[in-house]
């Protein structure tokens, strides 16, 4: 299943909506990477991803009744964490109707549908009006954007002023050695990613969309045996996979996950900003 470089609205949902499917059956609900204190620790998917998590609704310091915009919500369980923890209200938004109709199904089955609401939204052309939200998260999905400028400008525009931002994202991590391109090309080639930013690329892009007191921390080492243990755990539904895509491409992508989860250019960052 390869996609263009330059991913549409549809690819990055095919990617969710078709292999994403069976990585969620085998990950649990928190699509996303785990961060572990430490090499000795030994925290389970659950905790490393909730933890992980926590550290973005920390970093938004939403209060109750504030309004939150989760772009890229995928199946919404994190916006579901964020409200019971904050009391803030969510909206959300996704290019994949799949995850959305889920994620309203989960606000419904939780008894959070007042709180928490999903909908079928380009985060690069935004419905919403100017400063109509007080925060908003962007949990693992700026990789997907053709254009994280413009998602960020974006952002800046439906934020109030003072509100507050936080990302988290797959990054690009140099030097890239010769395995390491060949490992960020594959991710490009095939999960409807365009490119994978840089830390200083976010720091540009931050400042030149008006946001101030940028904090950005490279967790690379906190998150790394996330792609490691993806790769264990889609093992096991194996004839699913095989069955989806071929056992050529089953093997060839769980060569990936393995070289994946051992390449340094493949790095984790999470930032928290303010709209100045």
């Amino acid at each position: 299943m390869t996609l263009e470089q330059s991913p549409a609205p549809g690819d990055v949902a095919d990617v969710y909506d078709g292999i994403g499917r069976i990585y969620g059956s085998t990950w649990g609900p928190n699509f996303h990477y785990g961060y572990w204190d430490d090499d000795a620790d030994q925290s389970s998917i659950e905790v490393a991803t909730d933890r992980l998590t926590d550290m973005m609704i920390a970093g938004l310091a939403a209060t109750p009744g504030q309004r939150v915009l989760d772009i890229g919500c995928g199946v919404g369980h994190p916006a579901l964490r964020l409200v019971r923890t904050t009391g803030a209200h969510v909206l959300g938004i996704s290019v994949s109707h799949v995850q959305v109709a889920e994620a309203n199904a989960r606000a419904d089955a939780a008894g959070l549908a007042g709180q928490a609401t999903f909908q079928f939204t380009d985060a690069m052309n935004m419905p919403f009006p100017a400063g109509s939200f007080d925060a908003a998260w962007a949990f693992e999905s700026m990789w997907h954007m053709p254009d994280r400028g413009r998602v960020l400008a974006e952002a800046a525009r439906v934020l109030r002023p003072g509100g507050r931002l936080a990302v988290a994202d797959v990054i690009e991590r140099g030097p890239v050695s010769e395995e390491g391109r060949k490992v960020l090309d594959h991710i490009c080639e095939n999960y409807a990613v365009k490119s994978l930013g840089t830390i200083e690329e976010y720091r540009n892009a931050l400042a030149a969309n008006g946001f101030v007191d940028v904090e950005i921390r490279d967790i690379t080492d906190n998150c790394a045996r996330t792609t490691a243990l993806m790769a264990d755990t889609v093992e096991t539904r194996r004839a699913d996979l095989v069955a989806l895509v071929g056992e050529e491409q089953t093997a060839s992508l769980l060569d990936f996950m393995r070289r994946a989860a051992a390449a340094a250019e493949s790095g984790y960052l999470i930032l928290t900003a303010t709209r100045a």
